[in-house]
């Protein structure tokens, strides 16, 4: 098969079929797949059966990979963020345990790594255990959000510094969920709040969950221009949803979209696993 880019939506997503990522990707192939990310945001890989070392070894084409931080359950210092609710021993991990409460904060609307001082490129997510039902991922377009301010607004976003704590963001779950080692890991971060693509131009704004406030704004003025931005960008005309197959790797840009989880029945096994390129400028440089 010769490979095949399907668009999805009109504003974002393309399926990628006609190749085989536990392969080896040509220079020329791997190309077109770049090409296709900077321009849909959002790559969805259906059957794609692979094992942790194809999956780190194609995510790597894209730039080195981040390693998971402290406070995530699964350990700190691996190139795996491990999105489960199995226990080694194979049972259901009750939805109370700290592990799944942590993970709850992944349903709400947010980029990977904007509370990081060099937030994330991009992530790969690939379905290893999937429930027969739900659990789908959401992702919404920051660009449209952008294109759909006026001139004057964009000018105004434009000179905009957001500050983006992940303390701010798990702390809506529960304010007891980080430890201080977590705080003391994780200070808040700031970021220009619109960025440019340097393979297109594209712009758009860098807001999410993570978003705590905009520097120069009243509290309350800079937290209800960030909820209309992400109100912008998650209408349904900009949203894709991908309900997952079993081994569908999707990949995202994380300078270009929002993504949440959503609910699924909670003694039904699921296991997602993600690795992470890291981004390689500081978002405050509007790259």
């Amino acid at each position: 098969m010769s490979l095949n880019i399907r668009p999805l939506t009109p504003v974002l997503g393309a399926e990628v079929t006609g190749i085989d990522l536990s392969k080896t990707v040509s220079e020329a192939v791997f190309g077109e797949i770049e090409t296709a990310f900077e321009t849909y945001s959002v790559l969805v890989f259906p059957e794609q059966h692979l094992d942790d070392a194809d999956q780190i070894a194609f995510s790597e084409r894209f730039g080195p990979l981040e390693s998971t931080i402290g406070a995530n359950p699964g350990g700190a210092g691996t190139a795996f963020a491990v999105f489960s609710n199995v226990a080694e021993d194979g049972s259901i991990i009750p939805p109370q345990d700290r592990r799944m409460l942590f993970d709850s904060g992944n349903r709400m609307w947010h980029t990977d790594s904007s509370y990081k001082p060099v937030p994330a490129k991009a992530s790969l997510l690939l379905g290893r255990r999937v429930p027969k039902t739900a659990g789908e991922t959401e992702f919404a377009s920051l660009r449209a959000a952008y294109d759909a301010l006026t001139a004057d607004e964009k000018a105004a976003a434009d000179a905009h510094t957001v500050v983006h704590d992940f303390a701010f963001s798990r702390g809506k779950i529960d304010p007891n969920l980080l430890t201080s080692k977590d705080f003391h890991e994780l200070p808040p971060v700031r970021h220009a709040l619109v960025r440019s693509n340097p393979a297109n131009d594209r712009r758009a704004v860098l807001v999410g969950a993570h978003a705590s406030y905009i520097d120069g704004m009243c509290l309350a003025e800079g937290r209800a221009l960030i909820d209309r931005l992400n109100a912008i960008a998650t209408r349904p005309e900009n949203v894709y949803t991908h309900r997952w197959r079993q081994g569908d790797l999707v990949m995202w840009d994380n300078r270009a979209v929002l993504h949440r989880g959503r609910p699924y029945d909670p003694l039904e096994a699921r296991i997602m696993q993600r690795t992470t390129v890291a981004g390689t400028h500081p978002a405050a440089t509007g790259a």
